[in-house]
């Protein structure tokens, strides 16, 4: 049986890669650190990252994808270079030589060269897109190291669902056993091919080496006020939707059986969030027989 029988399919990839990567969207919206164009930005990079371990297989839609992209990006990125240089003429054979030979000559060289569930599908190649997103966002796309990083995080989720998928498809419930693609997809670098190994650690570290300051990132994730608002803003106050009151729901039913209320979540819970409630509330049996008290001029109570 192939790799490609086993391993979960692109619409798969993809349907889970949003998911996850609109999840962290959320929470980056909610955290408010990052402007909304560049968010709708940085979770597609995500959803990316979540197919692109497939572009070594030669055939696959993210291959196809993923050069045709790189061949649009990399030709324009010489035309708009190479404006004030050339001719017309010279930019349309640039602008197209360039589009053509990333597009059909690197495609090809790329997968004579790539074998897939190899190298691309390790924690080491997710690492490596990674630190690559964050250059080509900050040195190509202008943007700050902060958002530049975001983005890199944003593939290296994406990238590690992909492989984590490609695992649980490995793994055949019915049958109780491990399928012979187990343990290809996640996996730190690839040892049944040292060479790729090797020469995807030195691309890792020279990207590393050149890419921009993890500074503002890190001290971002740091800050205690962005967890903090996170963890208020993680649930709703009081109404869901503007429509169900939390505070109008009973956690503590009536026990019948003894005909004692054992209490509710209202009013008193909420005095005691805002800190309104300084002594606990006394519970009564419904049946209990009524007394009446009353405060002497001391301050005592008497019946």
């Amino acid at each position: 049986m192939g790799f490609g029988d086993v391993m979960a399919n692109f619409t798969t990839h993809v349907a889970v890669g949003t998911i996850v990567s609109g999840a962290l969207a959320t929470l980056t919206l909610a955290a408010d650190v990052v402007a909304p164009e560049n968010l709708v930005a940085v979770t597609m990079v995500g959803v990316l990252g979540s197919i692109l371990p497939d572009i070594d297989l030669k055939d696959s839609r993210p291959s196809r994808a993923m050069f045709a992209g790189l061949a649009i990006f990399f030709s324009f990125a010489v035309l708009f270079n190479e404006a004030t240089k050339f001719s017309i003429a010279e930019l349309w054979i640039l602008w197209l030589g360039t589009l053509l030979f990333v597009r059909y000559g690197l495609h090809t060289l790329f997968h004579r060269v790539s074998v897939h569930r190899g190298i691309w599908h390790s924690i080491l190649a997710a690492v490596f897109s990674s630190v690559m997103t964050a250059i080509v966002f900050h040195n190509f796309l202008g943007k700050a190291s902060g958002v530049a990083w975001l983005a890199a995080a944003f593939m290296f989720a994406g990238y590690l669902t992909h492989l984590v998928l490609d695992e649980i498809y490995s793994v055949d419930v019915m049958d109780t056993r491990l399928k012979a693609s187990f343990g290809t997809a996640l996996k730190f670098f690839d040892r049944r091919h040292f060479y790729a190994s090797i020469a995807m650690a030195g691309a890792t570290f020279a990207a590393i080496v050149v890419s921009p300051s993890t500074h503002s990132f890190v001290n971002g994730l740091a800050s205690r006020s962005l967890w903090s608002g996170l963890e208020q803003r993680l649930l709703p106050p009081d109404k869901w939707f503007g429509v169900v009151d939390m505070r109008d729901i009973a956690w503590w039913r009536d026990d019948v059986s003894t005909g004692v209320t054992t209490g509710s979540i209202g009013e008193n819970a909420l005095q005691a969030k805002t800190g309104d409630v300084s002594a606990p509330v006394a519970v009564v049996p419904p049946d209990a027989p009524a007394t009446s008290t009353s405060t002497a001029p001391n301050g005592s109570a008497s019946p």
